[in-house]
């Protein structure tokens, strides 16, 4: 049995699959049964609570041969990153308690640096928190989400996609979710190891080719268009995050930019993906069909 949160997300969605798929029984947190009855009825066990209830956290722990944690996304946090501090401070304690045989945990490239980061500063204060844990320890640490280029189906009919990579052309580390999840069944399920363990998840790929992968999809020429860095704040706006809001955000591409978020860091290993961003397009404009 493996404790999965994040179930009825992507990445916990991911996890739970490949774990299903290889027949090892899930157990996960959930606060909305009704959300995750489809996996209920695919044997997943579900367990009420969230990353907010340590007591919580520790029941679903009892008893699994390992736990996959990560944290919600919350693109406009607080300046001193709060919603993020307390929920690493009931995984902390919880892991602490009930001791799994093993943990992997989400994180994010460039999580290795502790300034300068903007939403990433959150998984940088998860690796700080859980780094000492008397549990083995696996940080995947992951490239952006392919899956965070999807609204090209929709804007990119135009033929232009834009992004807020600059220069389009500079490669950083991208990888799909579902390559997320595979590895980190594989880690849960895998042969056992001591101590801790970084892995850098994704391959170096450019915003360019992106774009050229979905007008592959579209049946067009697609060209990436970088998003002038003064009208970030407005863009960011239209997605959702509240104004004078946007700054963690900012930071997080500022930092992409910056081009230190690269493959290799001292101490990692590294696992390549398997699925392609037009792997992702095309699995979600087929989705669209049905």
């Amino acid at each position: 049995m493996f404790l999965v949160m994040g179930l009825t997300g992507k990445v916990g969605g991911a996890t739970a699959k490949n774990l299903l798929a290889h027949g090892r029984k899930v157990r996960a947190l959930v606060r909305n049964r009704e959300k995750a009855a489809s996996w209920a009825s695919q044997g997943v066990e579900l367990v009420e609570g969230d990353w907010n209830d340590s007591a919580a956290i520790e029941q679903a722990l009892k008893g699994v041969e390992g736990a996959f944690v990560m944290l919600p996304s919350v693109w406009a946090p607080s300046p001193d990153y709060k919603e993020a501090k307390a929920v690493i401070a009931n995984y902390a304690e919880a892991l602490t308690k009930a001791a799994p045989p093993r943990v992997v945990a989400l994180s994010s490239m460039g999580a290795n640096r502790t300034s300068g980061l903007g939403m990433i500063t959150a998984l940088s204060l998860l690796e700080q928190s859980l780094h000492d844990l008397t549990s083995p320890i696996a940080f995947v640490r992951a490239g952006g989400f392919f899956e965070n280029f999807l609204y090209g189906l929709q804007v990119a009919q135009s033929g232009t996609l834009p992004v807020y990579y600059n220069p389009a052309n500079r490669k950083s580390t991208m990888v799909a979710t579902n390559d997320i999840g595979a590895e980190v069944a594989a880690l849960l399920s895998g042969p056992a190891w001591s101590g801790q363990r970084v892995i850098e998840l994704g391959s170096m790929v450019s915003a360019d080719e992106v774009a050229e992968q979905l007008g592959q999809v579209l049946n067009r020429d697609v060209k990436a268009f970088a998003v002038p860095r003064a009208a970030w704040a407005e863009a960011f706006e239209q997605f959702g995050i509240p104004k004078g809001h946007t700054g963690p955000a900012e930071e997080m591409f500022d930092a992409v930019n910056a081009g230190w978020m690269v493959l290799g860091t001292e101490g990692t290993e590294h696992v390549a993906g398997t699925t392609s961003a037009r792997d992702v397009f095309e699995a979600a404009q087929n989705a669209a069909k049905v």
